[in-house]
């Protein structure tokens, strides 16, 4: 559907004619909820509770046609909550016997909930109701298809930051150990979580095991685990630093069997991430205008992934706005009369989609040369605070994104030299 923004609610509305029967339904683990309007949001029809199966949803299918039989109408759409991961299978399994379903904010359900009754009550028939007006008054929005590439790729990316918030948990816990048990380790190695750290921690855990040792066995345990190694001045610091230890003496045995189970959990997560990435970059090179966008220098290709794993196909979208609404990134403001509210980031979209956005900017502007002056200028003479300037010119991304998905065209540098004044 191609629109203008103010034209799109009144082609939402346009589209549920007098011959729509218009289904609401509430979304749950178990057990779904459906109830009926016709166009005007008179209630067809008696409440349907379904099971989350193959029979549950031919019961709807059935009620469905039943109720269009009925009321003599020829056309059908489906509106429910993206509710979690819930939604998925009902809404392909409908597509496939040709019924319309569209989503609707969940957010606005919450809000809407109160036009049918005046009442803040709450239940899965009211909702189902609630859902079947908002449709009815255009507040819904299309469920855009993705091939299996796009597909793949955004259920590689939510594995990818499981495996990340396990990997940041299971770092933080070996950084905890060692401020207990072995706290002047740090004076060694900056990063506890590098190879000679690790590689130590591994070896000799404990200072009472280090201070009986000489530079050459702790050097020759290095050499064991790592292709290259700290030298003797480490080995000899380690070795004084664990004669003085302040680290607890006590429950030694506990706390190395706590870290054998710590580095267990941590050496695991680093071979998934690394298996994952691999896999993402496999499925990435898949999607024809990739090599185009990695082009642009400072995208790497986890950030392109997660971009095109939360957005799809960029080359569906009219423009590069529409991708940053898709984003909930586009701006909001509230005013009235003569107050005037302060323009923010609406926030009402795919909040990993902003994330993998603004990393890439943010990789850009510290390592490509267009971005890098458009930055400067934007801060230096249009004196933008550092933070706006970010804002904006993740909407320079998303249009250069969106621009060469759809036109196959490579990345052009000059063009955006030709904007930056002579002054940046």
């Amino acid at each position: 559907m191609n629109f203008k923004m103010q034209d799109k609610q009144n082609q939402l509305i346009e589209r549920i004619s007098d011959k729509h029967l218009i289904v609401g339904v509430d979304i749950a683990q178990q057990f779904h909820v459906a109830r009926a309007i016709n166009y005007r949001g008179i209630i067809v029809g008696d409440p349907l509770t379904f099971e989350n199966s193959e029979v549950g949803f031919k019961s709807l299918l059935s009620w469905i046609q039943s109720l269009q039989e009925m009321k003599n109408l020829n056309a059908a759409i489906v509106g429910m909550e993206p509710t979690g991961h819930y939604w998925k299978n009902i809404s392909k399994w409908l597509d496939e016997q040709k019924i319309e379903v569209v989503t609707v904010n969940p957010h606005l359900v919450k809000r809407n909930k109160e036009n049918r009754d005046n009442t803040q009550s709450k239940s899965d028939k009211k909702d189902a109701l609630v859902i079947a007006d908002m449709v009815k008054n255009g507040y819904y929005s299309f469920i855009s298809p993705s091939s299996e590439s796009f597909e793949m790729l955004r259920v590689l990316i939510s594995n990818r930051d499981v495996i990340v918030k396990r990997l940041v948990s299971s770092a933080n816990q070996i950084h905890r150990w060692v401020d207990i048990v072995f706290p002047e380790l740090r004076q060694v190695f900056k990063d506890i979580t590098c190879k000679g750290a690790i590689a130590t921690l591994r070896l000799f855990p404990t200072p009472a095991e280090i201070a009986s040792l000489e530079p050459l066995d702790v050097m020759n345990g290095w050499k064991s685990l790592m292709q290259r190694q700290p030298g003797p001045k480490k080995a000899q610091l380690l070795i004084q630093l664990a004669k003085s230890s302040i680290g607890t003496t006590q429950a030694l045995g506990a706390y190395k069997f706590h870290l054998e189970q710590l580095l267990e959990e941590y050496d695991l997560t680093i071979y998934q991430l690394a298996r994952v990435e691999q896999q993402i970059k496999e499925e990435l090179y898949k999607i024809p205008y990739v090599q185009k966008l990695l082009m642009i220098k400072g995208i790497s290709e986890i950030s392109l992934a997660g971009i095109l794993g939360e957005a799809g196909d960029l080359s569906g979208f009219s423009h590069g706005n529409s991708l940053l609404r898709h984003a909930g990134l586009h701006l909001a403001e509230a005013s009235s009369g003569k107050w005037k509210g302060q323009i923010v980031v609406s926030k009402r979209g795919r909040s990993r989609l902003r994330r993998f956005l603004y990393l890439a900017t943010m990789s850009l502007v510290m390592n490509n040369d267009e971005f890098k002056a458009l930055h400067a200028h934007n801060v230096k003479v249009k004196k933008m605070k550092k933070m706006k300037s970010i804002m904006k010119l993740i909407g320079k991304l998303a249009r250069i994104f969106v621009g060469i998905a759809k036109r196959n065209e490579e990345y052009c540098p000059s063009k955006l030299k030709e904007i930056i004044p002579l002054a940046a």
